[in-house]
Formats: structure tokens, sequence, C-alpha cells
């Protein structure tokens, strides 16, 4: 019995040593491996340089040196040879010490497959766990964790469905696998790229994907077929090996130089080619913002874009390029339409971080959106192959760009007329005469009504009831008027004193009528972008509007060229004056943040669902939430509304109206508008009350991501408090905080068909029930990255820091 005994445990504990694969059970121990079907790659205990310590890992057989791909305990080494590695009965591999302690395993998989679970080496040098032997039916894989190393077949970039991020890292030397300062990783940030960071700091930046290649860094021709995927599902970059025969892989070094490294079948001796950067126009932003990095005669030079200066003339002459190139001119928004573009060709792309994309247009619509917006500064095809296609549009400032001799891209920068070359000024000189053509035109046809008028007072006549018609249906809203010199005299003559605040419509003040009664006087700015339509508009949606949560608009005023709009007076101002003020977001105390957060949603519901008209307010945002002397919230502003008919859900608009960082991806880029783009901003405000930072100004230091996709991290990592409000202490109920989280990250998921509808948002705030999992949110980001001053990113601004309200953007 004893014999059985012993025959059985031994069965069960076997060993594996020349085989390619391990059953439930199974172990290695250090000093054997496995070695996949084809013979080309070996897995086991492994000691790096003159290192004691060891690793288990994945490398080529018989190469020189010693290539490994792949360490599974690169941060938590073995101090000696008693390591084991085994297929525990629940399909999870695990790597145990001598005291049989876990130092680690590979993630959880269904318990329906765990009594059927093997782990497979593969040729392709991919470790996986299998259901059973079946080939499709990977339940847990290597390649979904990569080292320093990207292999054929293995992919940088995202999961967007799960958020798992595949990203290389550099070892901390040549002996220590451990993560290293160096990392690449796909940037999602308006439109994805390969960027290399050492710590925060972007050090190198291979550019985005222009169909054929990264724009900064191309493949080895005949060597290496690159591939870039980006769909809802996932966003990365993998290579294919062209020739069977040929073995290659590329390596981050301790260095954080790239390494491709390769060899043949005929061959066991790798070939080392390091890509390190061969100058110094590699160096991200080596020559600041709005300008070219040209390296010529083994030298790098900077020069500033047509249109541009120096910033500092002075350290520019010394060859001093960080401080990088401002606009010489500032183009006049009202006479943007002198503006032309410059073509420059050959280019590396600037960072599209700040780039907002859209994959139908062509390179004439490209160019006609960046025109018809003051913030746009150049464009460029989004896809080169078959004579181009799509668009990248830029605002702002422009960095990391170079100029290359054999390779690149065409780019147009914005530029005003005078920069422009004889063509280009002929262009626009025939504009302008077509202008003034056309305003004399316009002034003889209004000579000729004038006389007509004269001669035919009949006509003036209906003329003059059609236009007392349409002050009449100002009239029949019910809404009382107010005289200019009541307004004048409670707003003590518009006194700066009273001044509230200004928005896109224009400044607000504080008013005191005879009888005592506090006001709120909104005056039509003579400069505002906004006007008579936007007036009439909002009159007519919230006249008869009446909520709790909605500001109540009391009458109105117009006479002459002044138009105003009076308001009931909120005491508290706006709830961005609170949450986002060092001192005063101290009084918004859990829980009168979480009653703004349902408020708002009620507020949001009342206008979506239960109002006379299915209104979309569309421009949604903390500074036009006001909070009366309770802090209850009270949604205002309604400038930029549209009302539904019937059953009316989405609509489409040629004229993008909203504030950057509150506007979805899919308003934002094909003007398409619903129910669901306030549900979007909504989530951002929701985010921005929880964690008291704005979307569009907060930068993860760690990620670079915008408040989205820092919340979102935090989420997928179960570290969802973090993101709380520092000022916030110990009152707070963690439950209704990561719910509130939770609705937020649900209200700004990429596509408008997953977000909740604001009856669910306000019913999911108010139970205890489980809650869907959110997706991956929009990343398209509005807000600087903010390293140490010392990076060469922290000259990186491509937005303004206004809130302003936008009434013109084209589609990314």
């Amino acid at each position: 019995m004893l014999f059985i005994w012993f025959f059985l445990f031994s069965f069960m504990t076997r060993t594996s040593t020349s085989l390619d694969r391990l059953e439930v059970n199974q172990s290695i121990r250090d000093g054997e491996t496995l070695v996949s079907a084809g013979g080309i790659i070996e897995v086991g205990f492994f000691s790096p340089g003159n290192s004691t310590r060891r690793y288990f890992g994945v490398w080529y057989k018989n190469v020189s040196p010693l290539t490994v791909v792949w360490v599974a305990n690169r941060n938590t080494p073995l101090e000696n040879k008693s390591g084991v590695l085994k297929l525990n009965e629940k399909g999870i591999i695990v790597l145990l010490n001598a005291t049989n302690s876990t130092l680690w395993s590979s993630s959880n998989i269904s318990s329906k497959a765990r009594n059927n679970a093997t782990a497979h080496l593969l040729d392709s040098g991919n470790f996986v766990v299998k259901h059973g032997h079946k080939t499709n039916s990977v339940l847990w894989q290597s390649f979904d964790y990569p080292g320093n190393t990207l292999m054929q077949g293995m992919k940088l970039g995202w999961d967007l469905e799960t958020g798992l991020e595949r990203s290389i890292s550099s070892w901390k030397s040549v002996e220590d696998p451990a993560e290293g300062e160096y990392v690449i990783r796909i940037d999602l940030r308006g439109y994805p790229q390969m960027i290399e960071f050492k710590g925060f700091d972007i050090i190198f930046r291979s550019g985005s994907w222009n169909g054929l290649s990264t724009v900064g860094y191309p493949a080895p021709v005949n060597l290496s077929l690159p591939k870039f995927v980006f769909n809802e599902k996932e966003v990365y970059y993998e290579f294919e090996i062209l020739d069977s025969s040929v073995f290659a892989i590329f390596t981050l070094a301790p260095s954080g130089a790239g390494q491709r490294i390769f060899w043949t079948t005929q061959t066991t001796t790798r070939q080392v080619i390091s890509t390190q950067a061969q100058d110094q126009c590699e160096i991200y932003a080596f020559c600041g913002a709005n300008s070219i990095c040209s390296y010529v005669d083994n030298q790098a030079t900077c020069e500033c874009l047509r249109g541009y200066v120096p910033k500092s003339p002075d350290q520019w002459n010394i060859a001093i390029w960080l401080g990088g190139c401002v606009q010489k001119n500032i183009s006049n928004c009202e006479i943007r339409y002198t503006d032309g573009f410059l073509k420059y060709r050959h280019m590396k792309l600037p960072d599209t971080s700040s780039s907002w994309f859209n994959k139908t247009m062509n390179l004439g619509e490209c160019q006609k959106s960046c025109l018809k917006n003051c913030s746009c500064t150049a464009y460029a095809n989004l896809d080169i192959r078959n004579g181009g296609s799509g668009c990248l549009l830029w605002f702002n400032i422009l960095v990391d760009m170079r100029n290359f001799s054999l390779w690149g891209q065409d780019f147009y920068i914005r530029v005003p007329a005078s920069e422009l070359d004889d063509t280009g000024n002929r262009k626009i000189k025939k504009k302008i005469v077509g202008i003034t053509v056309g305003v004399t035109t316009f002034g003889l046809i209004i000579t000729c009504l004038c006389i007509f008028m004269v001669k035919n007072p009949g006509a003036v006549r209906k003329f003059y009831n059609k236009h007392y018609n349409n002050i009449k249906r100002m009239q029949d809203l019910d809404l009382p008027t107010f005289n200019l010199s009541v307004l004048t005299k409670a707003t003590r003559n518009f006194s700066s004193e009273n001044k509230l605040g200004e928005g896109g419509f224009g400044p607000v003040y504080k008013g005191t009528l005879i009888d005592g009664k506090e006001i709120a006087v909104k005056r039509l700015s003579k400069k505002s972008v906004q006007g008579l339509d936007e007036f009439k508009n909002e009159v007519a949606l919230i006249a008869k509007l009446q909520h709790r949560n909605l500001v109540k608009l009391l009458g109105c005023c117009i006479e002459g060229e002044e138009k105003m709009l009076i308001y009931e007076y909120m005491p508290n101002q706006s709830l961005d004056y609170f949450v986002f003020d060092e001192t005063k977001r101290k009084f918004l105390d859990w829980g009168k943040r979480l009653n703004i957060i349902i408020g708002i949603a009620r507020g949001l519901l009342y206008l979506h669902q239960d109002s006379r008209l299915r209104i979309i307010h569309r421009d949604l945002k903390t500074s036009n939430i006001l909070l009366d002397e309770n802090l209850d919230p009270k949604i205002s502003d309604f400038g930029l509304a549209r009302s539904f008919l019937g059953d009316q859900v989405e609509a489409n608009t040629n004229r993008v109206a909203g504030t950057y960082g509150y506007m979805p991806p899919e308003y934002a880029a094909r003007g398409h508008f619903s129910v669901k783009s306030d549900v979007f901003s909504y989530g951002v405000i929701v985010l921005e009350i929880v964690s008291g930072k704005k979307n569009r100004e907060f930068s993860d230091p760690e990620h670079y991501n915008n408040l989205l996709g820092h919340a979102w991290r935090l989420w997928t990592e179960q570290r969802s408090l973090d993101l709380l409000d520092e000022v916030l202490g110990e009152p707070c109920t963690p439950f209704e905080v990561i719910r509130c989280i939770q609705v937020g990250l649900l209200c700004v998921q990429q596509r408008p068909e997953d977000r909740p509808d604001m009856s669910s948002v306000v019913l999911m705030l108010n139970c205890d029930k489980e809650l869907p999992k959110p997706k991956v949110p929009g990343f398209y980001t509005e807000t600087d990255a903010k390293p140490d001053a010392n990076s060469s990113f922290a000259n990186h601004k491509p937005y303004s820091v206004n809130e302003l309200s936008i009434t013109m953007l084209d589609a990314r």
C-alpha cells in the first residue's frame, strides 16, 4: 500500500522536461524546461548576466547570446534554485518558492475551464493557457503582458472593451529584468500615436499611423510589415515578418534605446540594429513649439514655421531652441476668410494628442473645416494611401515636427494672407475682389429698394406689419418685459462692481429692483458670437419651463441694440465657482455634492422627457449650473439649446456649439447631437464634482490622462476612491462615491448607444442595485499635460483655458 501511495503521488506531481505543455498539477522545477513543438522556443528558469537571482522566462532556443523575450516574475526574483512553476487545479500558472509561497501567478480563468486547462508553449513565443487542447480557446496568454520585447503577433496598445493596456518597458539593467524607467505605449489622446516615456516625460514620439507606417519611424523595407488596428474594440500596433526564414524582435534596452534584433534559420548568432536617437531632431520637442527641426551636415537646426517668430530671440540666436516660436500676427476671426495654408513636404506630423480627426473627409473638406475654426492651425491627410484620405486637424500650438529627406508626409499650416507667396496672394485677392463686388451689388440693391419704398408707401406698410408680427411673437410668450431704464438703475448703470461674470452670451450683472427683489441680468455683448437667434431661442425654450432644478426666467428687455434676459438671482453663483476653488470647495461636503449631482440629473430628465418639448441643452457645464441659497442646483443658459418634436431623439448640425471638455466625441466630430450628448456632459460634471478637478485642466501626473482617462484607469485598477476630492474626509459614504463615479463613467462612454438615458441615471443614483460595467470613455483630451517644469512637455499647451462657449467647430 505504501508503494502504491508513493506511485500515485509521483504521478500527480510529475515534472515535464522535453514537452511543450503542462497539464493540471504538472510542474517545472529549476533545471527543467519546456520546448515548443518546433524546437524554436524554450521556457524555464535562468539568471541574467552575472546575477545569481533566478527568474522564470521565455527565450529562443539555440540562439547566442541568450535572448530572453518574456519574464514572469521580473519584479519578484527567486534568491536560489528552489523555484517551481505549476499549473494548479484552478487552471492558474503559479510560481512557488522554497516555502511554497506564490511569487507570481497568471490571471484567474473561468470556473468551467479549470478542470480541463492546459498550458502550452507555442513556437511564436507565446506561453498560453488553453481549454483542453483546442486551438482557439486561449484563456490566458503571456502576449497580453509584454516585458521589454515586442514579437511578431504581439499587440502593443489597448483593448478598449476591457481596458487592458499592452505596453513594453525596459529592464532596469542587463542583470535585473525589473521594470525600468522607459516605457513605449500607445497614447489614446487625440489621434492615437506611439510614444516612449522616461518616467513622466515624453522623450521620443514615433508618431501617428499614416496608413503605411508611423509617420516618424518607418519600418525596414522587405523585412517586416507593420500593422495598425483602430476600431471600437481595440487600438494596437503589431508587425509581421515577411520572410519565414528570418526571426526578428524589437527590444527596449535599459538605456531607453530601441533595438531591432534579427537572425535566420541558418545562423544562431544575432545581429542588433540600435534605433536610439540618431540625431537631436529625434528628441521630443527639441525645437519647442511651432518650429521644425532639420538635420543637415550632421547638425540639427531649428526653424520657425512661416508666420511665426522665436519666442526668445536672444536664446534662439545662440542655438537654445526649447522656447519655440509664437505667431507674428494673430489672425482676426472677423476676417479669417483671408487666411490661407502653406504646404510643407516630407514632414513628421506634429504631436496628435490635441488633434481631432475624421476618417471620411477628403483633403478639400479638411481645409474648409480648419478655415472655419479660428483655433485650427494646421491640417493633413489621415491616410496617405491611394492619393490620401481622412482628415487630421490641429488646434493652437504644434509640437515635435521635423523635416525628412526620404519619407514623411505633406502638412498644411494656416497663415495670414501676408505670409503667402504670390500664388496664394492672387487667390486671396480674387476672393477679396469677389467680396467687394458682392458688397457693391448689395449696396445698389438697397438703394433701389429705398427708391421703391418712397414711391410705394403701401409696400412699406406691408413690410412693417410683417416685422411687427415677428415682435409680437415675442410678446405672445407671456413673458414680462423690463424697461432699459429700470435695469440700468437696478444694476447701477451696469457697473463693474455689480458684474457677476461673463459667458459666451455676454456679461451677467446683479440688480436690485425698487421693491428690493434681487435679479440677474444677462446682457448680450456686441462682441458675442451669439446673437438674436440665441436670444429668442432661450426665451422660447425656457419661458414656460417650470422645474425646481431649472433657473427661472423672469422677463426680457429689447430696446434698440440692447437685448437682455432677466433671471432669478442665485446668491451662490455657479457650481464651478465652488467646486474648483481651493477654499470654497471645502464648503461642499459629500452630502451637498451628492444633492447637486442628483438635482442636475432631475433637471435634465425634465428637459429630455417631462417638459412639453424634448430639449437638448448642448452646453451643459459647471459654469451653467447655478446654486441657490441652499446650494441646490439649477440648470441655466439655454441659448444653444435645441428642441425636438414628437418622437425625435437625434439630429445633425453644421454648426457645432458647446464647450471643450464637455462635448461628446460624436458631436464634436460629426455635429451629431441627441439626448445622449447632454448625458455625456453630465457624466463629465459628475466626475468633476467628485474629484474637484476640471476635465480640461487636469493631467494625470503619471499617465498624462485627462480626468476621464484618469477616472477610467482608477476604475479598472479598482481604486475608484482615489478620485475623491482630497478635501473630503471621513463623512463620505464609499458606496455612494463609487456609485457616482460608476454612473459618471457610464455617461461618458465613447458610443452614444452605450450611455444610459437620464431616467436610468436618476434611478441608478437612487437605488442600490448592481449597475452595468462601463466601457472605455471618449478619450479626446482638451487639457495640457503638466509635468515637471524641466520636462520638454512642459511647454505643450494645446488649448486656451477660458470656459467660453464655442459656437463654431468643425468635425474631427
